[in-house]
């Protein structure tokens, strides 16, 4: 899937969620500035980060965990494996499939390299609810505030939270050492 029809696979499925599709457009827009570091692996973590969120329109959802509901549909569609383990692990998938028991669910996709799977976070974690860029500690504390502390989102996300802002800071340090911070 090349990159045009990625953005009109997500927007098809997001727009009717405005504040998710402006969020994807925006993550977008970050994996664009990470391009020159990434080199050859900088078109399949863009495709990632524009679908990297339609596993919450309604006719994907199937387990409710949309990182794993966004892979399975992208990949009976055929894209990309990269891709379909870059949205399946995105941001702090693993704790939340721990929490709600999808690990083996979540396993069917291979683990997307490191290098990768910091990109595509860095992408989501930088870009707000709205599709401003907002920084990682903020971006976190806005996601723990719109769900309870008994919510399964807000329980993963507490527990991922050290290990998602280690991944934001290799990244910018990558960013740094080119001279794009």
């Amino acid at each position: 899937m090349h990159l045009s029809l990625a953005y009109r696979t997500a927007e098809s499925l997001l727009t009717s969620i405005p504040s998710r599709w402006a969020h994807s457009c925006r993550v977008l827009e970050q994996a664009r500035i990470l391009a020159p570091v990434l080199g050859a692996d900088a078109e399949p973590v863009a495709i990632a980060a524009i679908l990297h969120d339609v596993g919450y329109a309604a006719s994907v959802v199937d387990t409710g965990q949309h990182m794993i509901d966004g892979a399975r549909h992208l990949s009976r569609l055929g894209v990309d494996p990269t891709v379909c383990s870059l949205v399946a692990y995105h941001s702090s998938s693993e704790w939340e499939a721990a929490e709600l028991g999808l690990s083996a669910e979540l396993a069917t996709f291979r683990r997307p390299p490191s290098e990768l799977l910091d990109a595509i976070t860095y992408c989501d974690l930088t870009s707000g609810p709205n599709g401003t860029v907002l920084d990682p500690v903020s971006r976190l504390d806005e996601v723990l505030r719109r769900y309870d502390a008994d919510h399964v989102v807000h329980r993963a996300v507490s527990a991922a939270r050290p290990a998602l802002l280690r991944m934001v800071d290799r990244v910018t340090k990558r960013l740094a050492d080119a001279g794009r911070a």
